[in-house]
């Protein structure tokens, strides 16, 4: 597909990084935008949107944002504290009084937040499409015992952020995470982005091509781990997922608040904008 590439002049390089991707790095497809102060300075998307078909990335595709929808699920519990019906520093179980088992009794808001409540992943084997399961997820994580003891550290709540703030945002909007979400953040910034994608836009979904590091390449020590030590933290997180499939309508249509929401540049940029330029 072709590449549509709108700048300011001043961010040219931006633009040519983005060209050079598809040139050189052996690009797919792919769309970047970047606002100052509320204004779009850049709006680049071109090339393929799946390898098998063919077929053109367009202006309106999308895609699975994987760990950007952290942020959209951040920002939506964020308008919840800015409004008062939830409070930063209050205990966990006020709002959800299950998850206040196993050590996890003075758990706050916060920690939810910060990535240090202290339960990163779950150490019982998951079924497969368990992460489609919304009750079934945030019953085991209030369950789960903490890897840690809740605030004294942190861990990357790799999937799991999305059910431990998503519930605390359903407790007290009383509304499903990516219910919530479209009536906070998207709508009102006309955000083309789902936490929980309809039937009628996946036409428009791009195929995501999963990344597969070079023969001998050197690994990090969290790769290392993720690959060798199948009982770490790092393991645990990214395979005993439930099932978690970028591809699978099943995982689209599910609110998975860790990795599965769908947006492209564009809406990423939409949701940040407002908070970027104070309010």
């Amino acid at each position: 597909g072709a590449l549509h590439v709108t700048y300011r002049q001043d961010f040219s390089a931006v633009a040519d990084a983005f060209v050079e991707n598809f040139q050189t790095r052996d690009e797919l497809g792919a769309s970047v935008s970047i606002t100052l102060d509320g204004e779009s300075v850049v709006d680049l998307w071109g090339g393929t949107k799946n390898r098998k078909s063919g077929d053109a990335w367009d202006k309106d595709t999308v895609s699975v944002v994987y760990s950007s929808t952290k942020g959209a699920v951040a920002l939506a519990a964020h308008t919840l504290i800015d409004a008062g019906d939830l409070e930063l520093d209050a205990p966990v179980k006020k709002y959800w009084p299950e998850f206040a088992t196993n050590g996890k009794e003075d758990a706050t808001v916060r920690m939810m937040l910060d990535h240090s409540v202290g339960v990163p992943c779950i150490r019982e084997k998951l079924p497969d499409e368990a992460c489609c399961d919304w009750d079934y997820m945030t019953a085991k994580l209030a369950a789960e015992e903490p890897f840690w003891k809740p605030g004294t550290r942190n861990g990357y709540h790799m999937m799991s952020f999305g059910w431990t703030v998503g519930e605390l945002i359903r407790r007290a909007s009383g509304l499903s995470l990516g219910s919530y979400f479209q009536q906070a953040i998207a709508a009102p910034t006309g955000a083309d982005f789902w936490i929980g994608l309809p039937e009628s836009e996946e036409p428009r979904v791009a195929s995501m091509v999963p990344f597969r590091p070079e023969k001998g390449a050197p690994l990090s020590e969290f790769t290392r781990a993720l690959m060798e030590e199948r009982g770490s933290i790092q393991s645990l997180a990214l395979f005993n997922n439930g099932g978690f499939s970028p591809n699978s309508r099943a995982c689209r249509a599910a609110e998975i608040g860790g990795g599965g929401g769908i947006s492209n540049a564009r809406g990423l940029a939409r949701i940040y904008a407002p908070f970027a330029c104070g309010g």
